[in-house]
């Protein structure tokens, strides 16, 4: 058996010859070959010796233009890699070569005449739309697989569940070695001993990894593949199916996810601690007992929104942000341990409170979820809360009893978008996409502001002063 990493693939998924030969407009007609050959690109070409230009899987096309020695052309094609040749019939030649079509017989390579009515660029045009469509198909696929290892996952025997829900996608068998290198769970078809006795290799190979490693092989006419699991514990998973479809390799990399999670050894103490509060605040405990048992901080909030889409996005942001402590949900919510830095992360918004103790989080969140409102309105991958500045100079009892009585007119929605209208300088479009409503809506909540507040909102003393306040 030999062990090989696994190797790029193409950009697109490969198409076999049949479904492009089945399309009924290109009238193409198979004269030589096997008609299951995987075809990932189409190279036209009319050098004499193509093979300097091919990097393998092509379909190459020519209507025979430099053809002196079909013989030779088609073994340098061979030597090239290319998946299979078509030859446009006319204005070159009448008909296909027979010493070209005797020549592909001889190396097996699939020969196709494309009829005179049919350009080189409308094959290749049904080519990409055919690699399009297998694409989605298989995006497709990944996706139901991803939502139903998710799903198994939060079943009451998670480990076999998600072995079971991985086999059954797969249509092979998902194997979980030990550190010790012994099956610890399976699910799925069994599979020969000496098949059996290979993946168990391939396992030992990989486990001593830290994560992610894998590696591939094949014994028994299987295909073979292991993944060590994260956390250097010596675990492993192992797959075996008979076929390898696009997109396997992602499914099983989501499934070694999974376990590494639910295998992982136990959390840390202050973690424990940690869900402990969580418990006790769910079954009624004051929220001042939990934020007791948080270590004195600062803590930072941060809010997103964003993410790839799949069950994973917010415990992948949360990993990259180094906490544990995510709620997921139309806007992630996440509570950053002393430390931990904020930063942009591809594909998300964010907006981060600034540095709070335990009992000062409820304001944390606030903040936050102001910073990601100003940051969507902005178009800006994150925005930080700003610390009081001067307004850190004023005695906050003061400052708070004259916010009341100037802000007194004005209900907790009119206030909100006064706040947001000031905060991005009276941009009319900027609030209502932070808002979430109509340009005219915001105005209109601006002027029954200004009327209950008998202030000139275009006074920038004035905004600067509704500013403190509203802070």
């Amino acid at each position: 058996m030999a062990f090989s990493e696994p190797f790029s693939t193409p950009p697109a998924e490969p198409v076999p010859l049949a479904a492009l030969l089945a399309r009924g407009e290109l009238g193409l007609r198979l004269l030589a070959g096997p008609g299951d050959a995987a075809l990932h690109w189409v190279h036209a070409s009319e050098m004499a010796d193509p093979y300097p230009y091919l990097l393998g899987g092509e379909l190459v096309l020519t209507a025979g233009v430099q053809l002196e020695d079909p013989a030779r052309y088609v073994e340098r094609v061979v030597e090239a890699g290319a998946a299979a040749l078509g030859f446009g019939v006319a204005p070159v030649h009448d008909t296909v070569p027979a010493e070209l079509v005797a020549a592909c017989v001889r190396h097996g390579l699939p020969l196709v005449e494309v009829p005179p009515g049919t350009p080189f660029a409308a094959v290749a045009r049904a080519l990409w739309r055919l690699m399009a469509e297998a694409r989605l198909s298989g995006l497709r696929r990944v996706a139901r697989a991803q939502r139903a290892l998710a799903t198994a996952a939060a079943r009451p025997a998670p480990v076999p569940a998600v072995l079971g829900a991985l086999a059954s996608w797969l249509e092979g068998r998902a194997v979980l070695f030990g550190a010790d290198g012994a099956e610890s769970a399976a699910a799925g078809r069994e599979v020969p001993a000496a098949a059996s006795a290979a993946l168990a290799e391939l396992a030992a190979l990989v486990a001593p990894g830290p994560g992610p490693v894998s590696a591939s092989g094949g014994e028994a006419g299987l295909r073979l593949a292991a993944y060590a699991l994260g956390g250097g514990d010596g675990l492993a998973l192992g797959v075996a199916t008979k076929r390898h479809r696009p997109g396997d390799h992602t499914v099983a990399g989501v499934a070694g996810v999974l376990l590494s999670l639910l295998t992982a050894p136990h959390r840390a103490a202050d973690v424990s601690v940690r869900d402990g509060a969580l418990t006790r605040v769910l079954l009624g405990a004051p929220a001042a007992e939990a934020a007791a048992t948080l270590s004195p901080g600062p803590w930072t909030v941060v809010h997103a929104r964003g993410g790839d889409g799949t069950p994973f996005a917010a415990a992948a942001l949360a990993a990259a942000l180094g906490t544990e402590l995510v709620d997921d949900g139309p806007v992630v919510r996440l509570l950053l341990p002393p430390g931990a830095a904020v930063a942009a992360r591809p594909g998300w918004t964010l907006g981060a409170s600034a540095p709070a103790a335990p009992d000062a989080l409820p304001a944390a969140g606030a903040q936050a979820a102001r910073a990601l409102r100003r940051a969507e309105a902005i178009r800006t991958p994150l925005v930080r809360h700003r610390a009081d500045g001067l307004a850190g100079l004023v005695d906050p009892a003061e400052a708070a009893a004259h916010a009341r009585v100037l802000l007194a007119p004005l209900s907790e929605p009119q206030a909100e978008t006064l706040r947001t209208w000031l905060s991005l300088h009276g941009g009319w479009d900027r609030t209502a996409a932070a808002l979430g409503v109509h340009r005219n809506t915001v105005r209109q909540r601006i002027a029954r502001c200004a009327a209950l507040l008998d202030l000139d909102l275009d006074d920038p003393d004035v905004r600067m002063e509704l500013w403190f306040a509203l802070r």
